[in-house]
């Protein structure tokens, strides 16, 4: 690779500067978005490599932004052409006014993560040979272990963003996982289980032996925890939420309501509400990208904005939104560096980073012992958010019940029915073991995806509605 995208141009950059100053001139704000990125994955499944994909994509986006109008224009190929082609596309914006900006503070030029690419080092053959390990390894466990598959993934993006007034931020981001899914059975009846880890790393930690067997020894546990489980009740119930992966409920009931651009247009729960208590006191919800080596972590985000540790509810009360530029200038307000997109092909919006809750004055057993009957759910699969009413529904991929504050049995087919907004105030018991999830966390909005973090401590939720399959 050249030192810099902007040498891929076949212009000078003292040409590019003038035709970005051009295209901008008029507009509140805009910017030159290179990227360049190499991905990698490799899935192992039923005792073979099934599948081995590397690629690589390149390009740039070209944004004007003049009040609640966006122009946007993208292309693959670093050429004058090209460029003053978008520029053509994007002007239709300009409104010959000249919008005010209140610059956020610079940046610190901490770097958050290496820059080291992921994806040469270990090579192919060594790849395939944990991949191997890890099959042999599950099969091993014992007769009930019916499938296995492993996946590893790499990526290594290179961004620049290049802005009216010339100056020019650039980030270099690695981002690695790898995943374990195991299937257990028992004369006719099959489970799965699940488990992965990752972060802006290079694979080194994951080769080592007790790593990669505890991703894999996780995956076994919960297909043969699963496999013993049995139909889940139905009804109003006291519920324990376990720490971190459990987050991702926060994340999707409440964090997507949290972001500037649906508080701006009035359709989130959370409109219009600053300032009010929208959650139980105790209840502290940050979302933080400033975390090295998280897989939702960025230096910079997408228009070249630090990213911050934003309070979004401080002991339940509303005091902080996600913004990008475009959303914090509209609302009067300062961006919070969580501008992201998924590539240059897409124009950026205000996304999490990494989202928790803040941890309480309860150990994880206080908060169990307290509930007489109930469900304790320690890790979720999908779910279904409706960001304007703030309804969700959330299934369990693993849960027990909750008797006279003991864990028994497992149980099956859970799903957590509510609403974002009104379940916050439910939190009566709040963990002191807050924790990140371990790295395996993609976030969608508006046909985007990101990677992203999400986590808590465990916390006890009162008379929540779950969806069961017992008869």
């Amino acid at each position: 690779m050249t030192a810099s995208l902007i040498e891929r141009f076949d212009i000078s950059r003292a040409e590019i500067d003038a035709i970005l100053c051009e295209t901008l001139h008029g507009a509140d704000d805009g910017e030159l978005f290179l990227e360049y990125r190499e991905s990698e994955s490799l899935v192992f499944d039923n005792g073979r490599l099934k599948a081995g994909n590397f690629s690589t994509d390149q390009g740039f986006g070209l944004r004007a932004v003049a009040g609640e109008a966006v122009g946007y224009a993208h292309a693959g190929d670093f050429s004058d052409a090209a460029l003053k082609r978008a520029a053509q596309a994007v002007t239709a914006v300009k409104t010959g006014h000249g919008g005010t900006y209140s610059e956020p503070p610079a940046g610190t030029n901490a770097k958050l993560y290496g820059d080291e690419n992921p994806i040469p080092s270990p090579g192919f053959e060594a790849k395939v040979r944990l991949l191997q390990d890890i099959d042999a390894y599950v099969r091993a466990k014992g007769e009930d272990v019916r499938q296995v598959s492993v996946t590893l993934g790499s990526q290594w993006q290179t961004v620049e963003i290049l802005r009216a007034d010339g100056r020019l931020a650039k980030d270099v981001r690695p981002l690695v996982r790898i995943n374990v899914s195991v299937v257990c059975g028992r004369d006719d009846r099959q489970e799965s289980g699940s488990f992965g880890a990752g972060g802006r790393t290079g694979f080194g930690a994951f080769f080592v032996t007790e790593s990669w067997q505890h991703i894999a020894d996780e995956a076994l546990r919960q297909a043969r925890v699963n496999l013993s489980a049995v139909a889940a009740p139905a009804g109003t119930f006291d519920i324990v939420l376990g720490s971190g992966w459990p987050g991702v409920m926060l994340h999707e009931a409440v964090g997507h309501g949290l972001e500037g651009d649906f508080n701006r247009k009035k359709t989130s729960a959370f409109a219009g509400l600053m300032g009010s208590q929208v959650a139980a006191k105790g209840v502290t919800v940050v979302d933080d990208g400033t975390i090295a080596e998280r897989r939702g972590s960025l230096t910079i985000d997408d228009e070249g904005t630090p990213t911050n540790r934003t309070v979004l509810i401080e002991d339940g009360k509303l005091v902080g939104y996600m913004q990008d530029r475009q959303n914090a200038r509209l609302m009067g307000m300062a961006a919070t560096g969580n501008g992201r997109r998924q590539s240059y092909a897409h124009s950026p919006m205000p996304r999490m980073t990494n989202t928790m809750m803040l941890e309480g004055p309860h150990t994880p057993q206080e908060i169990i012992a307290s509930v007489k009957d109930g469900i304790y759910a320690v890790s979720f699969g999908g779910g279904q958010v409706d960001i304007t009413s703030g309804k969700f529904v959330f299934g369990c991929t693993e849960a027990y019940r909750i008797r006279d504050g003991k864990v028994e049995e497992p149980v099956k087919g859970a799903m957590l029915i509510g609403n974002g907004p009104e379940a916050m105030h439910r939190v009566s018991m709040i963990g002191n073991d807050v924790a990140l999830d371990t790295g395996i966390g993609m976030c969608g909005k508006s046909g985007q995806g990101v990677p992203v973090g999400v986590g808590q401590p465990h916390l006890r939720m009162d008379q929540v509605t779950v969806g069961g399959t017992e008869a």
